[in-house]
């Protein structure tokens, strides 16, 4: 059995050999890397910046130094297990394995798996279990637009817990996420801080203070209302009847346009400024610079769009007054950033 290496964590060797060499150092400047690693100039300054990247050195007070052992290990392994699972869900989701197994189960096709077009134009969903099993089909299938509403107000810890990883896979995708929420979510700490989360990665959010009418609306063709507005737990009215549908996307509409955006966070309000620590978002995006190697999958890591993942760099990088990203992840890690 030969000695192990890094390889099964997607490190070439020439990375783990450079690193190796900065673990026995202890750290040097780029001058003494030249003598310790026997590289020139160019190929050190280049092993330099993919070690920073990787996440497995940083400057500090003018030397590289190698990051812990077991810190850089458990970075790599977050990483390699953020991209296994994004390749797991596209591929999936590629294959169509979900709607290949509900076709076992249900008469509708893919294509009609949201208008249902096989399907009775109401069906009537008794009990919590039966309507979350409609929400996660629907939601499933939804190709364009989420219409939500929260009339409370308010997402209890364990409802933010089952809803993140579910709205991070819409938006993800793509779709449009339009959610309004009563006015109690502004005395909420815990909703505030997640609405602002999902505002982060592209989500629409909006807060009113008048009465709201409880609804999920998917690609404007299918909708769940509650059968008692006052017990949701007792099951949902599911209706795709052109009729009825345009009538309640009419009246979320209505109420999307009497309402407001939510505030910022004290400490999102002015402009930035150079000494300005980063937002949760900000630095999970820092740390997408030393992974991710091209923008679409620094988005995926951190779930946003790419085009809000570039505005959020370019910010970044004029923050820190970097040349270029890996000189922001540098520079973001001797500021102590990520």
């Amino acid at each position: 059995m030969g000695d192990p290496d890094l390889a099964f964590l997607d490190i070439d060797p020439e990375d783990e050999r450079f690193y190796r060499v900065l673990l026995r150092s202890g750290g040097a400047d780029p001058e003494q890397l030249v003598r310790h690693a026997d590289l020139d100039e160019e190929a050190v300054r280049v092993l330099r910046e993919r070690a920073t990247a990787l996440g497995l050195a940083a400057m500090t007070d003018g030397l590289l130094r190698p990051v812990s052992p077991a810190k850089a290990v458990q970075h790599l392994i977050d990483a390699r297990l953020t991209r296994m699972r994004q390749e797991l869900e596209t591929k999936a989701a590629a294959d169509a394995i979900v709607a290949s197994l509900l076709a076992e189960r249900d008469a509708a096709t893919t294509s009609d798996a949201i208008a249902g077009a096989d399907r009775p134009p109401m069906e009537r969903l008794m009990g919590i279990e039966q309507v979350r099993a409609a929400i996660d089909e629907l939601t499933f299938f939804t190709r364009s637009e989420s219409m939500t509403t929260w009339p409370s107000g308010v997402m209890r810890p364990e409802i933010i817990e089952t809803s993140r990883p579910a709205d991070a896979r819409i938006l993800r995708r793509g779709i449009r996420m339009r959610s309004l929420f009563g006015a109690a979510a502004l005395d909420d700490p815990a909703t505030m801080a997640y609405l602002r989360e999902m505002v982060g990665k592209g989500a629409e959010v909006r807060v009113s203070r008048l009465d709201l009418e409880r609804i999920l609306i998917f690609d404007r063709a299918a909708a769940l209302t509650p059968i008692d507005p006052s017990d949701s737990k007792r099951g949902a009215l599911l209706t795709r009847e052109p009729g009825l549908v345009t009538t309640l996307v009419s009246l979320f509409d209505r109420m999307w346009g009497q309402a407001q955006e939510i505030p910022a966070a004290a400490d999102e309000e002015g402009p930035a400024v150079a000494g300005e620590r980063p937002t949760e978002l900000e630095r999970r995006i820092l740390e997408s610079l030393c992974t991710a190697d091209k923008d679409e999958n620094g988005a995926r890591d951190v779930g946003i769009s790419v085009r809000t993942y570039r505005k959020y760099v370019a910010t970044l990088m004029h923050r820190l007054d970097a040349s270029n990203r890996f000189h922001a992840a540098l520079l973001a890690r001797e500021r102590g950033w990520i």
